[in-house]
């Protein structure tokens, strides 16, 4: 398979060099510390934190404290912020720059969930342009002194009617941001149909070449990594639901962008040493009890597709301990292969709807105001 860097520059993102050009989605409840050393074992790329709000980290609050852990090893340090107001914004970059808590901080305009929306946040904040650019313009000067890039994610709008991620895209780059990337569907879309993948093409073609343009939506091999960014021209990608369950795919990617052929897909038991491993690494992040209750959600992922009988994988999500993980696992089938139908989406799906949004909210989108209450007190608010 030829490289698909022979005839393009490496994605740099500030003074970071990404190779391959691959970024890991920040995705709540799961790319924490543990998560993100499993994804690097398997390969390489940025790998960012799981949302962090700006109120939370300006109000010192001790769940969001513990989010933000970063392994000692793992550099460049990803953050992602959430914020509806650009004065906690300014002051939650200000305490990341001064206190060394991250190198990278990402903005996050595409959470599509009611608790987000209804506020105006995540998804619904680009149709409000000017509030918008405020709050890039906030965290991007609040950086700078520390030369800390700073990047949006964003959707392609709220719903078909109300698209915005050409003008965010254009909004956040003359702010300063030193990228940006784009999930491929609506707000409305939440994570059905499919994505969009000629809007990605449209933003890279609408936005400076100096200003990466990165692409999201349906990736769930190495080989759709390559075809997006062929059919778009996009400079690199973002991995989400794709690495559910499958943290080697970091490495199938590595390989496909140099060029090597593709290593062999686990089978069912190196499959259980890697869910084993990321229960080990839960429990030190989490505590014991924490960490393989956090596992549990995994399992489903780390198990799809393979002949796994019902009761062993009911048995496995709501395992308590160590050693009766341990004992689970060494009743799956160890030499069972890859099968063909484990690739695909992994994770939420659902369907289309209508989104939330405040009273009055696509009156205006010149509109400054964001609604009392806006801003959520910490990641799970």
């Amino acid at each position: 398979m030829a490289s698909v860097h022979s005839d393009r520059q490496a994605l740099r993102i500030g003074p970071f060099d990404v190779d391959p050009p691959v970024v890991l989605a920040p995705m709540a409840g799961i790319t924490n510390m543990a998560f993100r050393r499993l994804c690097r074992e398997h390969g390489a790329g940025l790998y960012v934190c799981e949302m962090i709000t700006a109120r939370g980290l300006v109000e010192r609050d001790p769940k969001t404290r513990h989010m933000i852990t970063f392994d000692a090893a793992e550099r460049p340090r990803s953050m992602q912020l959430y914020s509806t107001d650009p004065a906690t914004m300014r002051e939650a970059v200000r305490i990341v720059v001064e206190e060394n808590l991250a190198d990278h901080i990402d903005t996050n305009w595409g959470c599509p969930v009611p608790k987000v929306t209804r506020r105006g946040g995540g998804a619904a904040l680009p149709y409000k342009r000017a509030l918008f650019g405020d709050i890039m313009r906030a965290a991007v000067r609040a950086a700078e002194p520390a030369g800390v890039p700073v990047t949006a994610k964003f959707r392609i709008g709220i719903d078909d009617t109300h698209t915005t991620y050409l003008d965010a895209g254009r909004i956040a780059a003359d702010e300063g941001a030193a990228a940006v990337a784009l999930h491929a569907r609506t707000a409305a879309q939440r994570y059905s149909g499919s994505a969009d993948w000629s809007a990605i093409a449209k933003l890279r073609d609408a936005l400076p070449a100096t200003v990466p343009v990165l692409g999201n939506g349906d990736i769930f091999t190495a080989r759709d990594a390559l075809r997006m960014m062929r059919q778009t021209g996009c400079d690199g990608v973002v991995i989400g639901r794709g690495c559910l369950g499958r943290p080697w795919l970091f490495g199938e990617l590595e390989a496909a962008f140099a060029g090597r052929p593709a290593p062999t897909p686990p089978a069912l038991g190196e499959v259980a040493g890697i869910l084993r491993r990321h229960a080990q690494l839960l429990m030190t992040h989490h505590g014991a009890g924490k960490g393989l209750r956090d596992l549990r959600k995994h399992v489903a992922w780390y198990l799809h597709g393979f002949p796994v009988g019902g009761e062993l994988r009911r048995a496995l999500a709501q395992v308590s301990t160590l050693d009766e993980l341990d004992g689970l696992l060494a009743q799956l089938p160890a030499g069972v292969p890859f099968p063909a139908q484990a690739h695909g989406p992994r994770g939420r799906q659902g369907s289309a709807g209508r989104v939330v949004l405040p009273a009055g909210w696509l009156d205006d989108p010149t509109d400054r105001t964001v609604p009392a209450g806006a801003e959520l007190a910490d990641s799970g608010g």
